[in-house]
């Protein structure tokens, strides 16, 4: 792709294709942001060691798996609670606030509320069409916690 050339959001084009209205996203549950932040963490991070080299399914998902743990994400949450901006931690405490239902599997509650809270915060920053600043945190979340998977 050239540079200087803007392309829509990924969601704008989806909501488009679909004929969905848009939301006002001020009204979404932080566990509704932490829904879609899941999947594009999964994304980015199955992404990244694809392209690290064609190998077996299994190989590939033992590998994403390590990144997927609750724990990996509460370190990556806490590596940039000084890095976010004012609206930016006030979405990771309404995600670490919110009332799962849902229990962590091997994970400490701290660390399932923290990996919630990066979660609902990538799940805001994608839904606002800002997943240039998704990949800057979680490129610097990942350098900060000594993790090295390009």
């Amino acid at each position: 792709m050239e540079k200087g050339v803007t392309l829509p959001a990924l969601p704008e084009i989806i909501r488009e294709s679909f004929g969905c209205r848009e939301q006002d996203i001020r009204n979404y549950s932080p566990l509704a942001l932490a829904y879609i932040g899941d999947c594009v963490y999964e994304l980015i991070i199955r992404t990244v060691i694809v392209e690290k080299g064609n190998r077996q399914p299994q190989k590939l998902h033992k590998e994403a798996a390590g990144f997927s743990k609750a724990g990996t994400q509460s370190g990556l949450y806490k590596a940039l609670l000084e890095e976010v901006s004012e609206e930016e931690r006030d979405i990771l405490k309404r995600g670490r606030n919110a009332n799962s239902h849902s229990k962590a599997k091997n994970a400490t509650l701290s660390e399932y509320k923290n990996a919630t809270a990066l979660e609902a915060l990538f799940g805001y920053l994608y839904l606002t069409g800002r997943m240039e600043r998704v990949l800057e945190l979680l490129k610097l979340g990942l350098e900060k916690c000594g993790f090295d998977i390009v």
